[in-house]
């Protein structure tokens, strides 16, 4: 019966903790007893009693009170807020604010926003199926015009399958995170557009930054990678690594280098994704982008986006590849799966528009012709320095010096656009949002041509109104001679 006393059974099993047990468990357990003690026998504490307030000194506080505003002032003379409003369509002569000018501020780069063949295709569309679609492509926002379009892309880009979205900007944006997720790589350039940043921000993967058009900084990181992954083989397999890359920068308007990019891909093992928004219709010998251009086997590439809102002179946008890659995204493609379906007539003007980039390589020839020329022009000019590749038809004037301040820079590129408006030339200036881009690009003023239809004379005279803005708003000194507009010749 002594086994059974009270003291036994508990004296015995601390005995054996004490004997067997690691010091730590008895020094932790031991400060866990002291814990539960104190709060045992701890005292409460009281709030701080707090006279009432009468009705009046409660209506006085509440008087006083201001809410946090919902979003931070802006400035009512924010570029945002004042719009150069269009009227009329925007064709190598456009009307802004009442006056007209040349165009050099919009993406028509062929020429077809007004050409009568792709308004008619769009205007029997209309009339067949109506303005648009009320339902997104799995709720009965798929139309046979649809089909036809994306089988078109298909053939023209020379891959197994494309898919069309009804919003440009949600085109890579819904495709990176379609396939990259968390946990996964993603090395990207840093003067990457917006659209692929938001994309990336959507995917919450690990982004890792490299150089513009910096293959040894490239190269860099894709070798610290795999020694990462040699440390843990077993989170390396199930890790996805990509390339997102644009064939021709939206921020620079320089083109990537493709071919090494191909080598590191299949070095390292890594997919890549291109964005083609500027480069397809304007690159290549028949418009294909980047790929053709440096003759790059379109295999090579695991998924192209662009949109059609350039040399499409249309809505939306497209990605392509092979087929088990591109109907992924029918499934996970946000901007495909939630978002009403591009309306039939800019599908049905997409498709004319392919037709004539079909029918009339030499647009192509004509367009890098005419880029080219505008570059030669643009040089020598005191104060700026062109930015971009000579055959982009999407242009940077970026000031040589800095004024001491962005916002200087800003301010002068503005006032250098609004001369030339003035002076019947439209220019558009570059615009970032500041605190959300990741490397945020000098301020610059932006030259989209109309090349296929602006006139050899017209675009000579651009350079020198641009060399007569820089010369009325700023200390430059000019090399060159300001001549009248009268007396300019192309020649």
């Amino acid at each position: 019966w002594e086994s059974f006393l009270p003291s036994r059974v508990l004296v015995q099993p601390v005995q054996l903790i004490c004997l067997y047990a690691p010091a730590y468990h008895l020094i932790l357990e031991g400060i866990l007893i002291l814990w539960i003690i104190r709060l045992l026998f701890s005292k409460t504490y009281k709030l701080q009693e707090r006279s009432d307030l009468t009705p009046k000194e409660k209506e006085e506080l509440i008087e006083e009170w201001q809410p946090e505003p919902l979003v931070p002032p802006v400035p009512k003379d924010h570029p945002a807020l004042n719009y150069n409003v269009v009227s009329g369509p925007p064709t190598h002569i456009i009307t802004v604010n009442g006056k007209e000018c040349i165009n050099f501020a919009s993406f028509n780069f062929l020429g077809l926003l007004d050409n009568e063949k792709v308004k008619s295709a769009a205007q029997a569309s209309l009339k067949k199926y109506g303005v648009g679609t009320c339902g997104p492509r799995g709720f009965y926002g798929t139309f046979d015009v649809h089909l036809e379009l994306e089988e078109r892309l298909a053939k023209f880009m020379r891959t197994e399958e494309a898919i069309i979205y009804s919003y440009g900007f949600a085109t890579i944006a819904s495709a990176i995170p379609a396939y990259s997720k968390r946990g996964d790589i993603v090395f990207v350039d840093e003067a990457a557009c917006f659209a692929i940043q938001k994309g990336l921000q959507a995917s919450r993967s690990n982004i890792k930054l490299f150089k513009h058009n910096d293959m040894a900084d490239l190269e860099r990181l894709l070798k610290e990678q795999e020694t990462e992954d040699q440390k843990n083989p077993r989170k390396a397999r199930v890790t996805r690594r990509f390339i997102v890359v644009e064939g021709l920068y939206m921020n620079t308007g320089d083109v990537c280098p493709l071919p090494e990019l191909i080598k590191l891909k299949y070095k390292y093992k890594v997919r890549i994704f291109l964005e083609e928004s500027l480069s397809f219709g304007v690159l290549g010998e028949h418009g294909r982008g980047i790929t053709e251009h440096f003759g790059i086997n379109i295999d090579d590439i695991d998924l192209i986006s662009a949109n059609m809102e350039n040399s499409l002179a249309s809505i939306g946008g497209f990605c392509c590849g092979r087929s088990f890659i591109i109907d992924h995204q029918r499934l996970s493609g946000q901007g495909y799966c939630f978002s009403a379906s591009l309306p039939p007539l800019l599908a049905a003007a997409a498709i004319e528009a392919l037709n004539i980039m079909e029918d009339n390589p030499d647009i192509f020839q004509t367009l890098r012709a005419k880029c080219e020329r505008i570059h030669e022009l643009l040089q020598g000019i005191s104060g700026l320095k062109v930015v971009g590749e000579s055959f982009s038809p999407a242009l940077h004037l970026q000031l040589e010096e800095s004024c001491g301040s962005r916002e200087n820079d800003v301010k002068l590129l503005k006032r250098v656009v609004d001369y030339c408006m003035n002076s019947g030339i439209a220019l558009t200036q570059a615009r970032y949002l500041e605190k959300e881009e990741k490397c945020l690009p000098p301020p610059r003023t932006r030259t989209g041509q109309i090349c296929i239809e602006l006139d050899c004379c017209l675009g000579f005279l651009f350079p020198q109104i641009i060399r007569m803005s820089v010369l009325h708003y700023s200390d430059f000194t000019l090399d060159i001679q300001v001549l009248p507009l009268m007396a300019l010749k192309p020649d």
